[in-house]
């Protein structure tokens, strides 16, 4: 059975160097009726359980640790068994939300198969030091999480963030990507690899 991608969306709060904000996060469950990856983890379990509906977990996917992706892990962990993946240089960030829960650790190119589909991991920080996207090639997709988002790159003004850096990975990790990929997001709207790309100096040109 061709795997395919499922959207959720859940609201809850993004604190962060003392300061705390409303947000609504996307879910992206990949797989099929049997089984399926979850791209991050926020806010509510109870609906993100709902939304697997049974399937065997192969894993959780995390793009990267700051609270407002990674607070649901440990409920859904509890429930499902499914490790979560998550790229060690976010460490600090992941301990702030879940103590002492177990990850396995994440690297570049590393590879996570669901219902015949690949998820390679692309290492883009920038937004946080273990910022992650998965490329889904067969399915002309790749989930960004807070690297890249319709009209823009993630934001870079607080802790463990910069922004040059995440330019860099914007260009080297994802405008390489063919032109017709779809840039699923971790809030909002989606885009395309083209579509930012044409983006891109006017970006490096305004500090944005």
């Amino acid at each position: 059975m061709t795997s395919r991608v499922e959207r959720l969306t859940t609201e809850g709060i993004f604190s962060l160097d003392g300061q705390d904000f409303e947000v609504e996060n996307n879910v992206w469950i990949v797989g099929n009726d049997d089984e399926v990856v979850i791209v991050d983890a926020p806010h509510d379990a109870d609906a993100i359980l709902s939304a697997v509906s049974g399937r065997r977990v192969v894993a959780i996917a995390c793009t990267h640790a700051h609270n407002d992706h990674v607070n649901a892990v440990a409920d859904v962990v509890a429930v499902t068994g499914a490790p979560a993946y998550l790229c060690p240089e976010d460490t600090m960030l992941w301990e702030a939300v879940n103590g002492g829960l177990p990850f396995v650790p994440l690297n570049d190119a590393d590879r996570l198969e669901v219902a015949g589909t690949v998820l390679e991991a692309l290492h883009t920080p920038g937004h946080s030091p273990g910022g992650m996207c998965f490329h889904a090639r067969e399915l002309g997709i790749v989930f960004t999480g807070d690297t890249l988002f319709c009209g823009g790159p993630g934001a870079t003004g607080r802790s463990y963030s910069d922004f040059p850096t995440i330019l860099d990975s914007i260009r080297e990790r994802l405008l390489t990507l063919p032109p017709d990929t779809r840039v699923l997001t971790g809030h909002g709207d989606e885009t395309t690899i083209g579509a930012e790309a044409a983006a891109y100096d006017d970006w490096v040109s305004r500090g944005h």
